[in-house]
């Protein structure tokens, strides 16, 4: 006790369970035990899962060992394949343009682009210098993990796989999920040349490469793996921005920004390149040269991806939508479809329609009058015309050198490769042909004051019999002046012409003017019984106005390859030698001046401006002519039915007049009224009775010597004891 002091000694826990520590091993040694034995009994219970497990396994194994192996020599196979395309893949430059052929640019007389032919390609452009909404408007709607993917898109195949199934279609055909870089393969077509001598054409070649098979479709995988790793993404860019097709002719899409919007790729707005883009999924469908709401509407689309992916901001979106893309002028009126085939035709194939190179061509068309002419065109036959006509009319408006300022070959104006009845309809000209007649008869001494007989008559024709004209009236006026008998249009009186100057004559005045149709041989070619086009009776109208020369109608001023100052061709129309007398010109206008002023042209009369022109009806009414000119232009006008049939109550006074006031009327509005060069009857002798002669001025004119006659009359007795007719 005096040890302790009486103190407790402290407790120390190793002292106090200590002998308590070794039963812990026995209390851990059963855990482990009871934790084992249910392991151990579910294996010896559960002998079939075990050979089942085992099973599968066993096939698992199998299918692994097989799979990496198989897997492992299809990689190897993939790397190979895409070592040979990248061998064989030529350099970028070579792939911009790949087109065999050239296309056609054509300009109005002021310059202004209003037609193309061919697939025009408007110069290269590169993806980092195009308008950044174009190419972001591209990404959004063709491929939005563009710049995620090596060239191809497992997460895009399985998408259209789903919707293909989703919608009944085979789970290859329909939606491809094909990327951008698979696209660009599909245009240069697997690296396989265009080769002239396998395809008909480039057509056929570029159609056969679009043909979806799964043998092309697996091509397409180590091709795209090659094109990435050779080309990369900004060039791959390049290559669909220049070689897309999109409608309208144009390939690439700075020449369809060209052709639509009038401007350059690089400057298009959202509005214009979501429009852009949207043609991709189907170029012909969605131009907006063809419906320009639905190409609106396709571009809404695309405007609502780019805003959904970050392309553009509220802001930016809502003005888009506010104010969709609109075609440029000269895209909207698509005008000089016909004029643009013609000129097509008449260029040197080898520059025009064969072309290899892009060439633009000069011409000598008018927009403006283009579309007078149209327009006019269009009000006759919605107002005048009963609805479901099918008859056709066409329009030459020219200038008195031959120059075609316009052309309308049918009703249907905006046009590309269609029948041209300006330039391709050979018609029977009718009364139209006797300006010809008169032009003859004035240019070997005649004057416009100078009697001639209208009572009937007949010809004896070798080889046909006897042949006698009708007037349209039935009627007859006895002695007219043969300013009346082309004012009233008398058939006999102009058969008496023709008679008395001979139809040598008469015929070789008609095909110095330019008709060159064969001529018909008998006395009928005075009434028109032969046949032109109307481009070719506007030209030799056209010589009547510029004082009697020819004329040689052109609308081709200027050709050269784009890119060059030096013109390949020029002009190749124009004024050419003198036909009649430039007195016998300005008579015969003054002449047909009064067609218009009180003859059979009355309805084509413009007020306040002086205008000639002469009225033309066919047998049986299947062509309807006028043609005029003012001191401005000259208008032919035609109007019939392509299977020739005959038109119900038209003549060439009626309708045809109507169409060429209308289209004056418009062309003329703001020009200043400028008086025709012609000479008038009073400033010529007035013609006299001497005797039993006749005498009309300085050159001693007898009636032409008349034919057989059914009647005879007081007059006609006179006429012949003093001819010597019978």
């Amino acid at each position: 006790m005096s040890k302790t002091g009486g103190k407790k000694p402290p407790l120390i826990a190793e002292r106090r369970y200590s002998k308590a520590a070794p039963k812990a091993k026995p209390k851990a040694a059963p855990k482990r035990t009871r934790a084992a034995r249910p392991r151990k009994a579910a294996r010896k219970s559960s002998w079939p899962v075990r050979l089942v497990t085992g099973f599968v396994g066993l096939i698992w194994r199998a299918l692994w060992g097989v799979g990496w192996r198989l897997g492992a020599m299809g990689a190897i196979i993939l790397g190979l394949f895409t070592l040979y395309y990248y061998a064989q893949l030529p350099a970028l430059e070579t792939l911009i343009d790949a087109r065999t052929k050239g296309s056609v640019t054509m300009l109005d007389r002021e310059g202004r682009v209003f037609a193309w032919r061919g697939e025009t390609f408007g110069g290269q452009i590169a993806s980092d210098t195009v308008s950044p909404y174009l190419k972001n408007a591209i990404i959004a709607t063709e491929d939005k993990r563009f710049y995620r993917h090596l060239g191809i898109s497992p997460r895009g195949i399985a998408s259209a796989i789903r919707i293909n199934m989703r919608e009944g279609r085979g789970p290859l055909e329909g939606n491809g999920g094909s990327t951008i870089t698979q696209q660009v393969a599909k245009l240069i077509c697997l690296g396989v040349p265009y080769d002239p001598k396998q395809w008909k054409s480039e057509a056929d070649y570029e159609a056969d490469c679009r043909v979806s098979s799964k043998w092309r479709k697996l091509k397409e995988v180590p091709f795209s793996f090659a094109m990435e790793a050779k080309y990369g993404k900004a060039n791959i860019l390049t290559l669909y921005l220049n070689r897309a097709y999109l409608g309208a002719g144009a390939r690439g899409f700075e020449a369809a920004a060209q052709r639509y919007f009038g401007k350059s790729a690089n400057e298009v707005n959202p509005a214009q390149a979501a429009m852009l883009a949207g043609l991709l999924k189907a170029p012909t469908r969605y131009a907006p040269t063809g419906d320009l709401q639905r190409a609106q509407d396709r571009a809404a689309v695309v405007l609502a991806l780019m805003h959904d992916q970050d392309y553009l901001t509220d802001l930016q979106y809502k003005e888009a939508l506010d104010n969709p893309a609109r075609l440029s002028q000269a895209a909207e009126a698509k005008a000089g479809g016909y004029f643009a085939d013609w000129v097509m035709e008449s260029g040197p194939t080898f520059l025009t329609q064969d072309t290899t190179e892009d060439v633009v061509v000069k011409t000598t068309l008018d927009q403006d009058i283009q579309n007078s002419a149209e327009v006019a065109l269009a009000n006759v036959f919605d107002t005048k015309v009963k609805e479901g006509s099918v008859a056709q009319a066409a329009i030459v408006v020219m200038s008195a050198d031959g120059a075609v300022r316009a052309m309308v070959g049918g009703r249907k104006t905006q046009v590309s490769g269609a029948f041209n009845r300006a330039t391709q309809a050979l018609r029977q000209v009718g009364s139209t042909f006797k300006p010809f007649v008169y032009a003859a008869a004035l240019d070997l001494g005649y004057d416009m004051n100078a009697y001639v007989e209208d009572a009937p008559f007949c010809i004896n024709v070798r080889g046909s019999g006897e042949w006698c004209p009708q007037n349209y009236e039935k009627t007859f006026r006895g002695m007219i002046t043969l300013t009346d008998a082309l004012a009233y249009s008398i058939n006999t009186a102009t058969v008496r012409v023709s008679q008395s100057v001979g139809l040598d004559a008469v015929r070789k005045v008609a095909a110095d003017f330019g008709l060159e149709s064969d001529l018909a041989q008998g006395p009928a070619i005075v009434l028109g019984s032969s046949g032109a086009t109307l481009l070719e009776m506007t030209g030799a109208y056209a010589g009547i106005l510029n004082g009697g020369s020819a004329v040689r109608p052109y609308g081709l001023v200027e050709l050269r390859i784009q890119g060059d100052d030096t013109a390949l061709m020029g002009q190749e129309g124009g004024i050419g030698e003198r036909v009649i007398s430039e007195r016998a010109a300005k008579q015969l206008t003054y002449m047909m001046t009064q067609v218009i002023d009180r003859g059979t042209g009355g309805r084509a009369r413009l007020d306040g401006r002086q205008a000639a022109g002469k009225t033309g009806t066919t047998s049986d009414y299947r062509d309807a002519w006028f043609i005029g000119f003012t001191a401005d232009y000259v208008v032919g006008v035609w109007m019939g039915n392509d299977d020739n049939s005959p038109l119900t109550g038209v003549t060439g006074g009626g309708l045809p007049a109507e169409i060429w006031h209308e289209v004056m009327a418009r062309i003329e509005a703001d020009l200043p009224a400028t008086p025709l060069p012609m000479i008038r009857p009073d400033e010529l002798p007035a013609p006299q009775w001497q005797g039993q002669t006749y005498d009309s001025g300085p050159v001693a004119q007898q009636q032409p010597a008349p034919g057989r006659q059914r009647q005879s009359d007081p007059i006609t007795e006179l006429l012949n004891a003093i001819l010597g007719g019978n």
